[in-house]
């Protein structure tokens, strides 16, 4: 997405009105940025999208947010086509640093290996100025839960034709020559 383009979902938070006592933030989305959200995602429609989120100081100058975001949306079942409803209720946990913090730095060790742990925390986000965007936090979290291929129930494919041993038996392709040098 471009940065000069209104994201779908928008809340901005001024980093400096934020204290150390997590402050409690709910959001949902009106029908217009439902609608740019239906778009983003490629689903039908998104009928609802709501969060409620703590917004707190995490170390110095780092923010921390944390809660549940809870949507439905309407996608197109992958065998009929037909419309299918789906719910996402996702935990929301992120951390924002400013740009070039040392907190936002992969750890390295002596031979400049970088360490990462698979079951450790995730990286801080960056942000630049003095404003996060918490819209975009819930936005990703629950595109990240949406199914990718969402199946009406009782919905299967027909019959499938299986090829037979017969027709996996490639022909050599230097047979048309073995007659060649007959003659």
């Amino acid at each position: 997405m471009n940065h000069d383009e209104k994201p779908a979902f928008s809340y901005p938070v001024k980093v400096g009105n934020i204290s150390a006592n997590a402050v409690t933030v709910r959001l949902e989305a009106n029908e217009a940025e439902r609608k740019a959200l239906g778009e983003l995602w490629d689903v039908l429609e998104v009928q609802s999208l709501k969060a409620e989120l703590q917004i707190a100081r995490w170390k110095k100058d780092g923010v921390k947010i944390k809660g549940r975001v809870q949507a439905m949306i309407v996608q197109a079942c992958v065998v009929t086509l037909e419309p299918v409803e789906s719910a996402i209720d996702e935990p929301v946990e992120a951390i924002f640093v400013p740009e070039g913090s040392r907190l936002a730095r992969i750890a390295a060790n002596d031979s400049g290996e970088m360490i990462l742990d698979p079951e450790g925390p995730d990286l801080p986000d960056t942000f630049a100025g003095d404003t996060i965007d918490v819209g975009l936090a819930v936005t990703e979290h629950a595109a990240l839960a949406i199914d990718p291929y969402p199946r009406k129930d009782g919905a299967s494919f027909g019959e499938r034709i299986e090829s037979s041993d017969k027709d996996d038996i490639r022909p050599n392709p230097f047979a048309a020559l073995k007659d060649w040098k007959k003659d």
